[in-house]
This record gives structure tokens, C-alpha cells and sequence, in this order.
């Protein structure tokens, strides 16, 4: 895994995304004309001409009161600086150089991470005077850069590349990967319910920008982790994904909410267990089960948490009345893990996450061909599928196709006449009877005789 990590600074809308977009091969990070769009640093795998390293994007900075948001933001970007291994300064060619460009560069120049400079829109030879403009900074010889289309990528490889060549042979330890890998969690909710907060109280830093402010986290932001298990006595691996908060699509009119929405989509399709974090202050509302019933048709693994749980009024009953209404409103999927936690004082959190290992364990199972088939014939003999029409149908076995979600094929004959009622008695009775628990689980019908019963006869 790459070791050497590159910060991406400057102030707002100089490209910094567009930048890191194209250095991790993806559109990962939204971009929009508007500046302040990105918020919370976002780290990815970055390329460039062979050579790897970490690549984080930052905030656009600003000279503003550090309580506010812009500057909580601001924090966000010196802590990423001062982790980074070297950090890439932008500024905008085009514009040339700018009293906040100055500032940053004072600031920079007092801190011991290395910078670069790099004046980016600079296509063609339109950003040459802006370039020049940026020896002022003493920083160093800035070099002509267009992130958009891709221009000056070769001087800024021979930037990077003492840096990161540096670093990679400072640091000769391999990694210690555990065989079954970090569990990637997603952390989803309406808008202010905790999962910012929650982040940082797991990880014990102030990692993500939080706030009273509704909708402050707009990226998903990918975080990896080492969970201390107080069960097993040992550190265990995740990759802990926070997302943008989900509205009623009726109130999504901004281009960036909707951006942001679309991105917390991929980041379910990305992970392997889905924390769906509640307003305990506020109960379950019609938006949150929308948010479930997703997560289940994307085949994740689902825990539900209530989250404020230290401030929430009549515990007992509120507890019980929205296991009640998500029994009602998940009727596709039972027994779904609720969970109840403080992003502020922390408790409950280390019951979430054995929680979502544990339905990780089951989500990613797989049953032995032969104990499947004893199973099913028992849950036949016991409910006997109908006979429409006075035919009988016939169902002769049933294989496992694949795991997370678990993933099965039963063969027969007339399968296509088979009521969805029954489906969901043999779903339901392999959860019951194969430990499979409240996991999404896949369910075919194919009409196809047995291999082995020409063979055997």
C-alpha cells in the first residue's frame, strides 16, 4: 500500500477536486463551479506516470472566525497539511496571485511539512503571468498546471517524486492485512442525525466537520481504522464511510445535495454492512425506512442505531415503539439489529460495531452443499409447495450461487407457479434453521433437471 501522502491545499474554487479526480482515476470528489463546495478532507489511491501515493483533498482555505463553519473547514486542512508527507499548493493561473494565495503561503512556510507550487488553469500559455506571479511566495519554482485537460502533468511527477520516493523507501515494514479484510461501514441517515459526530467519537479525533448546521458533510469520506474489540481482546480492521445526509427526494432541488446524494448511493453499493443512524430525539420517520428498504435492495448487511440515545425522553417506550414500526415497515426482512447509541459520550458504539462484524459473518456465509439439502428437504416435507391445477409442483434441490448476500438456486419442475408466499416460507425458515440471520438473502427458481439423476440411474 502506498506510503507517502500528498495534501492537496488552496484557496476555494482553484481546482483542488479536479485535481484530485484525476490523480485517483475516478470522479470521486464533486466539482462544481460554486467555491466551498468540498468540506471534509477526502483521501484515495493516486497515480500518476507509474508513480503511487495517498492523495487528500481539502477544503478551500479561508481567513474566517475558527468557530465557524468555513473555519472548521480551515482546521480540517492544517491537520491534513501536518500529516502529509508533502503538501501541493494551487492557486489559480488565470487569476494570478491573490492576498489569501500570500496568506496561505505565510502559513505554509511556518509549517515543516514540503510544498510545491503548482498554477493550475493554466492551458495553453493563458496562466504564464500567474505562474510567474507565484515566486512571490517563496516556496520555491512554480510550474504551469491544468487539471482539467491534463496539461503539466509531467513537471508535476518530477514535483512529487523525490517525496514520494522518499518516504517509500523510509518505510520498509509490510503491512499487517488480516485475511478476512476491514470491514467497509457506511454510516447513512437523514440530514443532523450524529453521523459526523459519531465518526469522530469512534475514531477519538475531531476527523469530520461537524456542526448545528444541517447537511455540513457533502462527500463520502472513506476513513480506515482499528477498532479495539473489548470482546476479542485484539485490534480488528475498518474502513468507516461517512456520508452526506438523505432528504426526501421532494426537497432535493440543489445540484450539490443531489451530487451528494448519488455519491452516498455508491458508498452503500461500496460497503459491506450499513449503519442507518436514527434521531432518537426525533423516532423513525417515513425517510428512514425509504433508507432501509434501500440498503436491503442493494443486498448490504443492515444495522440500525438510535442515535442521541443519552438525551432521549421515555427510553423504554420509544425503543420499543420503533422496533414495533420497523417490524411493520421492513416486512421484507425481519429482526434487523436495532442498536442504541451517543455520538457524545461514546456508549454503545463498541455494541454497534460487534454488531456489524457479526452480521458481516453472516452476510458473507456460505453453507455446505450437503447441509443445505438436508435443510431443504426437511423445510418441503414440512410445508409441501401447492399443486395448481391439481399438479403437483417439484422441488429437487437447492444450491448456494454465491455469498455477500448469500445467494441460492432451487431446481424443479412447474417452478414458475410458485407463489412468492412460499419463497418467503423457505427464506424465512433458512434463516431460522441455518443461522443466516437478518441478512439480505437472494432467492432463484430454475426448471431443470438434476445432473446427477441421469447418472445415477
Amino acid at each position: 500500500m502506498p506510503q507517502a501522502t500528498v495534501a492537496i491545499v488552496g484557496r476555494p474554487n482553484v481546482g483542488k477536486s479536479t485535481l484530485f479526480n484525476r490523480l485517483v482515476g475516478k470522479r470521486v470528489a464533486l466539482v462544481d463551479d460554486r467555491p466551498g463546495v468540498t468540506r471534509d478532507r477526502r483521501e484515495g489511491e493516486g497515480e500518476l506516470l507509474g508513480l503511487q501515493f495517498r492523495v487528500m483533498d481539502t477544503a478551500g482555505f479561508e481567513n474566517v472566525d475558527p468557530k465557524s463553519l468555513p473555519g472548521r473547514m480551515r482546521a480540517q486542512t492544517e491537520a491534513a497539511v501536518r500529516e502529509a508527507d508533502v503538501a501541493l499548493f494551487l492557486i489559480d493561473a488565470r487569476e494570478g496571485l491573490t492576498s489569501m494565495d500570500e496568506e496561505i503561503g505565510r502559513w505554509l512556510r511556518q509549517e515543516d511539512t514540503p510544498v510545491i507550487v503548482a498554477a493550475n488553469k493554466a492551458e495553453g500559455r493563458g496562466g504564464e503571468a500567474g505562474r510567474l506571479e507565484a515566486y512571490k511566495l517563496g516556496l520555491g519554482e512554480p510550474f504551469a498546471l491544468s487539471a482539467e485537460h491534463g496539461e503539466g502533468l509531467v513537471d508535476l511527477f518530477e514535483a512529487l517524486r523525490p517525496h514520494i520516493e522518499r518516504e517509500e523507501f523510509a518505510n520498509t515494514d509490510e503491512d499487517d492485512e488480516r485475511g478476512d479484510g476491514p470491514l467497509k461501514l457506511a454510516i447513512v441517515g437523514r440530514p443532523n442525525a450524529g453521523k459526523s459526530t459519531l465518526v469522530n467519537k469512534m475514531l477519538g479525533e475531531e476527523r469530520m466537520i461537524t456542526g448545528p448546521e444541517a447537511g455540513i458533510t457533502r462527500d463520502s469520506i472513506s476513513i480506515e481504522w482499528l477498532w479495539n474489540d473489548p470482546i476479542a481482546k485484539e485490534e480488528r480492521p475498518v474502513r468507516l464511510i461517512d456520508t452526506a445526509g438523505m432528504r426526501k427526494r421532494a426537497k432535493i432541488d440543489d445540484k450539490l445535495e443531489k451530487l451528494s446524494v448519488m455519491d452516498t448511493k455508491r458508498a452503500i453499493d461500496f460497503a459491506e454492512v450499513v449503519v442507518l443512524l436514527l434521531d432518537a430525539t426525533r423516532g423513525l420517520e417515513v425517510q428512514d425506512l425509504k433508507i432501509a428498504s434501500q440498503v436491503i435492495d442493494e443486498g448490504r448487511a443492515l444495522v440500525i442505531a438510535m442515535n442521541k440515545w443519552d438525551v432521549a425522553e421515555g427510553a423504554s417506550a420509544l425503543f420499543n415503539g420503533v422496533k414495533g414500526a420497523l417490524e411493520e415497515g421492513l416486512s421484507q426482512l425481519k429482526g434487523v439489529p436495532l442498536m442504541t447509541v451517543s455520538a457524545i459520550t461514546g456508549k454503545g458504539i463498541d455494541q454497534l460495531l460487534g454488531a456489524a462484524f457479526e452480521v458481516r459473518e453472516q452476510w458473507s456465509r456460505r453453507i455446505g452443499t450437503g447441509e443445505l439439502n438436508r435443510w431443504f428437504e426437511r423445510a418441503v416435507d414440512a410445508n409441501p409447495p401447492p399443486a395448481p391445477g391439481g399438479k403437483r409442483i417439484k422441488l429437487r434441490y437447492i444450491t448456494q450461487v454465491k455469498t455477500r448476500p448469500p445467494s441460492f438456486v432451487v431446481f424443479g419442475s412447474r417452478v414458475d407457479q410458485l407463489p412468492t408466499s412460499y419463497e418467503r416460507y423457505l427464506l424465512n425458515s433458512m434463516r431460522r434453521d441455518l443461522g443466516l440471520g437478518p441478512v439480505p438473502l437472494r432467492l432463484a427458481m430454475r426448471a431443470q433437471k438434476n445432473p446427477y439423476v441421469d447418472s445415477a440411474q
